[in-house]
């Protein structure tokens, strides 16, 4: 019995040390930052060079690809009604010959566009995620 109680108190005596260690206090102070010349530049030339191209690795979701007379009508038909009855997605048409495609969303990872692909596989059933130039 004494052993049960001896346990018992120590175990809570460690539990109670733990909690009180868990308790910390937000950190107060100044931070200065020093950097050589060079890594501001590299820094401002990135950003310059991102304004001028700010498309960055990403993925889509298409949803429409067809060659022949009449693909760049039906495209275009597709597109709209997408961007009614998903409005607030980015669509985005284009042709690569001998393809019209119609591309929707900007997604960072493979794992959201297929996510956003299987919300909209009932009503495009032959959509599939792709690998293309996103805005951020």
């Amino acid at each position: 019995m004494f052993k049960i109680i001896f346990i018992a108190a120590a175990l809570f005596v460690f539990v109670e040390r733990e909690a009180v260690a868990q308790q910390l206090a937000p950190a107060k102070g100044d931070i200065e930052v020093v950097a050589d010349e060079r890594v501001l530049q590299l820094t401002d030339q990135y950003r310059k060079m991102s304004e001028n191209n700010p498309e960055i690795d990403g993925y889509r979701v298409q949803i429409f690809f067809d060659s022949g007379s009449n693909s760049k009508n039906k495209a275009t038909a597709l597109k709209a009604e997408f961007e009614t009855v998903f409005p607030g997605n980015k669509t985005y048409l284009s042709y690569k010959e001998p393809y019209f495609r119609v591309r929707v969303g900007n997604f960072r990872t493979l794992t959201e566009a297929v996510g956003f692909q299987k919300q909209i596989a009932g009503d495009y059933p032959n959509s599939f995620p792709v690998k293309d130039k996103i805005l951020p």
